[in-house]
Formats: C-alpha cells, sequence, structure tokens
C-alpha cells in the first residue's frame, strides 16, 4: 500500500465528517445579535422574550451586517403592532438608523402606516430625522398624496421646510409642485412655520 493511496483513503473518510460539521460550527460563530433578529424575523415570540430576559442583555438595538436593519426595521416592514409596541417597551431605540439610514418611522411612512409613525413619535422618534438622501417622513408622505399622513406629521411637530439632499426641495416645494393634490399644500401652508434657530460660526 503506497503512501499516495493511505493520504487519499484518510481524506475521503474526513471529507463527510468536515462537511457535516460545517453547519455545526457556523451556527456556533452566530452572535446573539444575529440569533435575536433571526428570531425577531421568525416570529418567535417566546425566544425573542428570552433573549432580552437574559441579564445584562444588549441585543435589543442589534442590526443585521448585511443591511443594517434592527429588530423595529423588521417588524415595522411586516407591519407587526404587536411586536412594535412590545420592542419599544422594552427599549428599542426608534431613531436607530439602518445603512441607508432609514428609521424605522421612516419606513412606517413609506408604507403609509399613520398608526405606527405616531406610536413611534410617542416613543421619542425623531419626526424630522431624514435618510441618506434627506427625505424626511413628511416628504414621503406628500409624495405618496397622503393627506392623512401629511395632518399627522404635522402635529407631531414635521418640518415642512426642511429640504433634502437629493433636489434642495422641502415637502412644502413638493407638495406646490403637484398640483393634484391642492389640499395637501393647503394643510402644509396653514401649519405654523418652524422657527429655526440661527446656527453661528466659531468665534475667534
Amino acid at each position: 500500500m503506497t503512501f499516495r493511496f493511505l493520504v487519499s483513503t484518510l481524506t475521503l473518510s474526513i471529507a463527510p465528517i468536515a462537511i457535516l460539521a460545517t453547519p455545526a460550527v457556523a451556527q456556533l460563530g452566530q452572535s446573539e445579535g444575529y440569533k435575536f433578529l433571526q428570531a425577531i424575523k421568525d416570529g418567535k415570540g417566546d425566544e425573542v422574550t428570552k433573549f432580552l430576559d437574559k441579564p445584562g442583555a444588549t441585543v435589543i438595538n442589534a442590526r443585521d451586517v448585511t443591511n443594517g436593519d434592527g429588530a423595529l426595521h423588521i417588524v415595522v416592514r411586516r407591519q407587526d403592532s404587536t411586536y412594535l409596541n412590545y420592542l419599544l417597551a422594552r427599549g428599542a431605540d426608534p431613531n436607530l438608523k439602518n445603512d441607508r439610514g432609514e428609521t424605522p418611522l421612516l419606513i412606517a411612512a413609506g408604507l403609509g402606516s399613520t398608526d405606527m409613525i405616531e406610536t413611534l413619535a410617542k416613543r421619542g422618534a425623531n419626526v424630522n430625522q431624514g435618510n441618506a438622501s434627506g427625505e424626511t417622513a413628511l416628504i414621503r408622505a406628500v409624495q405618496r398624496r397622503d393627506a392623512t399622513m401629511v395632518r399627522s406629521l404635522l402635529d407631531l411637530g414635521a418640518d415642512p421646510d426642511q429640504k433634502d439632499l437629493l433636489q434642495g426641495s422641502s415637502a412644502r416645494d413638493y407638495a406646490h409642485q403637484d398640483k393634484r393634490t391642492p389640499a395637501i399644500a393647503a394643510l402644509i401652508d396653514a401649519a405654523p412655520k418652524k422657527v429655526r434657530k440661527v446656527v453661528s460660526g466659531p468665534k475667534l
């Protein structure tokens, strides 16, 4: 029996074991945050609670390494109000941004979910937070031509004159550009203008 034959035989016998072991090794390498977000995605309430009940648990604001989404982004996308309220009560950050600068409130605005916007705002979400393009929830509501959402955001303190970074236009600008929705432009024009703080430069 040659040395080469022995090596080939040994390699063939070990290979299946290595293949079988790989998923287990990968699973062991998964972080607590990954497992927590997976439990959120799968709607496994018992597992979610176990993660959050661990002493010193910090997974509540874990972010997906592939897109930066947190637990709130996930549940808002599937419009799960029960999970949303539960996670907020457990300390989830309503202003957490993903890799595109999207907050849960901005996602809710894109989905037309006024109820979720109000829930998030009451828990401290910044209604004027823009994404990476400077698009705010109010701009998104105007572009959706959603008068109910526009009214709600204005009541929550949304600034109609905050401009985006793409066109340098505000919600007021977009509302007046769209001639199909004069009622939305009227809503915005009726809202009191925000008093903007003067930002002073460094003093010499």
